[in-house]
């Protein structure tokens, strides 16, 4: 088991327990043997002129603790290399209202990570930002911005329908710049807020960090809390493609934490429901969720302003590692270059795909999804959807399960077509 503890500097002891990973939170620490993370939100949400009430603070505290130790606690000396049990201690300025919700936040975890959470909140967390000049944004919802296609038709149809989002958005290298244009280009410039996490390991990270995401939903619920004193309810759109959001394994050796589950149905149902429990004003709305990628494109009510701003848009899982560039071969690149195919928009996918003819893509580099993708969607079709999804939709009822099973169907015939283009099949 790995212990980690979160708790404001001055909280740090001297002499450091052997095993403990300590974490200064939201200033930062000269110790050279002490990690950080947060560093300059508290700065950055009052100088954005939000005044967030104590638990929605303490969720976002406690959302960039989860994302610290998720990049602090390496996977490979686990049992099985990958599952972790990890132990967080986290301090908050009003812990007792966690302390009830500490079974229901570990089970959202491990649906998350794939790991065992054991959680303890203490007291003595820093304050919430009181900012002496409270902004009054002229918005009427929340929508996620991260610089990918669907983030930007949500954007693009939300604005076309005449809604003000409060666009929130998580700083990612190689995005950050693309966001900012996204929310400029739709009037939004005087409602983008973009934060960093701003997480500092001192030792080598975990690469297969899987609780980054849940940060992005804390930033949206400071958002919202800016929002709430004028609307009663305020409407937090997730704009995510329901076949990516599934994300259902491709074979037995995708099954847990290896697909990710930041958008999944099960895991945004864990976080509204303590979201309600703690009396946060925000309501999670999934825009796309029986929607292919390739659909939502084609359906965008905007079509010149997407044609304008999709090539700069990103999808791929190993963006960093080929130098911020497409790989091409993954599963999301898969899935964006099938969805221009299927959607008959021209891919002007900035810098282009770095394996750009699937046929040939090979092993070498790193990963290859193709194999997979293609063992799929001849599953697909020679056996049905259900026998491919197996037990992954037992959480829906009969309605949903019948609308995901379409929507995973027509996301893995768009993946055909691009394949048999490539011919790859």
């Amino acid at each position: 088991m790995s212990k980690v503890v979160c708790t404001p500097p001055g909280l740090v002891p001297e002499h450091l327990s052997e095993g403990v990973e300590y974490f200064a939170m939201f200033k930062s620490s000269s110790r050279q043997d002490v990690s950080t993370v947060g560093t300059g939100v508290l700065r950055d949400v009052e100088i954005a002129g939000i005044c967030p009430d104590v638990r929605t603070w303490d969720f976002a505290t406690f959302a960039l603790a989860v994302s610290a130790a998720d990049l602090a606690v390496p996977r490979a000396p686990s049992a099985d290399g990958w599952t972790r049990v990890i132990e967080l201690s986290v301090a908050l300025v009003d812990p007792k209202p966690f302390a009830l919700l500490v079974p229901s936040l570990q089970e959202m975890l491990r649906f998350l990570t794939g790991d065992f959470w054991r959680l303890c909140f203490e007291a003595g967390g820093t304050p919430a930002p009181a900012s002496t000049a409270p902004k009054s944004f002229q918005a009427d919802c929340v929508s996620l911005l991260s610089g990918g296609v669907d983030s930007l038709v949500g954007a693009i149809d939300l604005t076309h329908q005449g809604r003000q989002p409060l666009f929130v958005s998580q700083m990612a290298k190689g995005d950050s710049e693309t966001q900012v244009r996204y929310a400029k280009k739709l009037g939004a410039t005087d409602r983008h807020l973009q934060w960093n996490h701003n997480i500092r390991v001192v030792h080598p990270t975990e690469r297969s960090t899987r609780g980054r995401s849940i940060v992005f939903f804390a930033f949206a619920a400071l958002g919202a809390s800016a929002l709430a004193a004028k609307h009663q309810s305020v409407k937090v759109f997730v704009p995510e493609n329901g076949f990516i959001s599934l994300n259902i394994s491709l074979n037995a050796g995708r099954t847990g934490s290896l697909s990710t589950k930041t958008t999944h149905p099960v895991f945004l149902d864990h976080l509204q429901k303590i979201w309600t429990a703690l009396g946060l004003q925000a309501e999670l709305v999934r825009l796309y969720a029986f929607k292919t990628k390739g659909e939502l494109m084609a359906e965008c009510l905007d079509q010149i302003t997407l044609a304008e701003l999709i090539g700069d848009s990103t999808s791929c899982g190993r963006f960093g590692y080929y130098n911020y560039t497409h790989c091409g071969r993954c599963v999301p690149c898969l899935v964006r270059r099938a969805s221009f195919l299927s959607s008959g928009l021209v891919d002007t996918t900035k810098k282009t795909y770095h394996f750009s003819k699937l046929k040939t893509a090979g092993r070498k580099n790193g990963a290859n999804d193709i194999g997979a993708v293609a063992a799929a969607v001849l599953r697909n079709e020679m056996l049905g959807v259900r026998r491919l999804t197996l037990g992954q939709l037992s959480f829906a009822t009969p309605v949903e399960r019948a609308q995901y099973e379409g929507v995973v169907a027509r996301g893995l015939s768009e993946l055909g077509d691009l394949l048999r283009q490539e011919k790859v099949l």
